[in-house]
């Protein structure tokens, strides 16, 4: 059989899922009528936030040639979905917006791509635009990543799509595996049905699965069967069997959603097809994944007799999302919930979104950190590599920037009209509003990736925050001591904003070690506004009791203070 395997990787908003809608458009893989904008992004929070968030396989065929596509999210903290989607394809799309050139996360994603040694297939997109700098984004590709084959493309319009298809058949090799082998399918991707268990999606490196087949998951040692098989083209397609190199999903019969781990390797119970084949006991399992390492975490607490349906939720999202970690833990202010790791700011906030939306729990979700560790010689805090590119007139801004954050200069490099810094900075400085200040630096023009070096001691300390003259553990921070006084000021300014007056005055305090750092105070409420409404006047009174009630509709106990369940995520913004 005749089999493309490709991946789209790119920087966010330089146009995947348009080109992706244009793929499936060309090569009839749905019918105009059902395409929409972002055919393959399927989350409402995806669409509604204009980015892939979950890698979406989608099965195309041209002149003959069958081509699995995986379209992959360009934000940096879903750069484990591009890893994982990786491994699955021999081939990868590199698309680098014409109007913007190449960017941080563009060169992170094509490190990953040539980690495994994919076939690169450049696509200078959205050459319509009349920003297009066509000519010297094709120059800044060759000067920063070299030869490469390239195709000029607009998503939107359609125009070089085919030259796109035509170059993944000419350039991409056909994947590799023996067809007569036993067994073995990577799972690179799966989710939860409530009906049918876990689907895994998976490539099949050597053999063949059929429906039917009895199942076993090398890592987790569980079985199950194979009750469906097929391949996705936006939905999913059911046919008899999947061979090698082909890419498709399996209903596994699985109902516990832990036997089904991401990068494990299926093979069958046993080899009734060949019995040549020695005990499937000896089948060496495919290379799976890096684990991916969380940079900040966070605890997550329900309402009472809500947690076991957290830890319930959390499993089914860590199922198709390995980089959500989670362990138990128990506070004095919220009872039992969850320790919760995650990438990024932005994982954390669709992680939340996910648990209200798809789950109906709104979590309080506290002042989301950094890992710290406490030794004898002090606290240890993470570093991580950086890289940013930049205008060559925003050079000055983005240093005093890179300054303010706490960062070390280790390379500069001049590409065309742009430079390319290479950092090393604590991740606490980075991980927040870092990059909004980075856009802002450089009028828009800035971008920015990072990855994980080491742990660093640092002259760090930790603030303190009482709020009626209780200790709230779950606001404290840990800071860099030359910036304490200014945190300080700044915690106590932002909880006066977003803590609600209460019928009592609420005194905010930051403190170091016991002397109070910094203060605020929020006034009491007013008397009862409805108090002197008698009689005929029903309709305003209810009005303003249903806005009362509209208002304390998200806010939770904590101590003697109600406050918004988000209000941890957004007192670091």
């Amino acid at each position: 059989m005749n089999i493309r395997n490709f991946a789209i990787i790119s920087h966010i908003d330089h146009g995947k899922s348009t080109l992706a809608d244009r793929l499936l458009e060309l090569t009839g893989a749905l019918p105009s009528s059902k395409l929409r904008e972002q055919t393959l992004d399927t989350m409402d929070l995806e669409r509604e936030r204009g980015i892939t968030i979950k890698l979406n396989p989608a099965r195309l065929e041209w002149k003959g040639t069958q081509l699995n596509l995986i379209d992959t999210p360009g934000h940096v903290d879903f750069s484990y979905e591009v890893s994982r989607s990786l491994a699955a394809v021999e081939g990868a799309l590199l698309l680098v917006d014409a109007s913007q050139g190449i960017q941080a996360q563009t060169l992170a994603n094509l490190d990953l791509a040539r980690e495994v040694g994919l076939s690169i297939v450049g696509v200078i997109n959205k050459i319509d635009l009349g920003s297009a700098n066509i000519d010297e984004t094709e120059s800044e590709i060759r000067a920063i990543i070299g030869e490469i084959p390239m195709v000029r493309a607009s998503g939107k319009t359609g125009e070089g799509v085919p030259q796109i298809l035509d170059t993944i058949i000419d350039k991409v090799p056909s994947p590799a595996g023996n067809p007569d082998a036993p067994l073995r399918a990577l799972i690179f991707d799966s989710m939860f049905d409530q009906y049918r268990g876990v689907i895994a999606y998976v490539r099949i490196v050597d053999g063949v699965l059929e429906k039917g087949d009895a199942l076993r998951f090398i890592a987790t040692a569980a079985e199950g069967e194979a009750q469906e098989v097929g391949f996705m083209a936006v939905d999913r397609t059911s046919q008899a069997r999947l061979v090698t190199g082909e890419i498709g999903y399996v209903v596994t019969g699985l109902k516990d959603v832990t036997k089904c781990r991401v990068g494990d390797t299926i093979t069958l119970k046993y080899e009734a097809r060949n019995t040549k084949h020695e005990t499937l006991g000896k089948i060496e399992p495919l290379q799976g994944y890096r684990e991916p390492r969380p940079m900040v975490f966070a605890g997550l607490y329900t309402g009472e007799g809500e947690a076991t349906q957290l830890r319930a939720a959390l499993e089914k999202l860590a199922l198709n999302d390995s980089a959500l970690q989670f362990e138990p833990h128990h506070s004095k202010a919220f009872g039992f919930g969850f320790t919760v790791g995650f990438l990024g700011i932005l994982h954390l906030e669709i992680t939340r979104e996910r648990l209200i939306r798809e789950y109906n729990l709104e979590p309080v979700i506290t002042t989301p950190l950094v890992e710290y560790h406490h030794t004898p010689n002090g606290i240890e805090e993470p570093w991580v590599a950086l890289d940013i590119l930049v205008p060559r007139v925003a050079i000055g801004p983005t240093t005093e920037l890179l300054q303010d954050a706490r960062a070390i200069a280790r390379n500069m490099l001049y590409v065309l009209e742009r430079v390319r810094l290479t950092y090393e900075a604590p991740l606490a400085e980075i991980i927040t509003n870092f990059y909004d200040r980075l856009k802002s630096a450089t009028a828009g023009y800035g971008s920015m990736s990072y990855e994980f070096l080491e742990f660093r001691t640092g002259d760090l300390i930790t603030l303190d925050v009482a709020l009626g003259g209780e200790d709230m553990e779950a606001f404290h921070q840990v800071v860099p001591r030359i910036k304490a006084e200014r945190r300080a000021r700044e915690i106590a300014a932002k909880l006066k904003n977003l803590i609600p007056r209460q019928q009592f005055e609420v005194r905010i305090q930051v403190k170091i070690g016991g002397k109070i750092i910094a203060s605020e105070s929020i006034s009491p409420l007013r008397k009862d506004v409805t108090a002197k409404l008698y009689g005929g006047d029903v309709t305003r009174k209810r009005k303003l009791l249903e806005k009362q009630k509209k208002g304390k509709a998200r806010l939770r106990k904590f101590g003697k203070v109600e406050i918004p369940s988000d209000i941890f995520v957004k007192l670091l913004q």
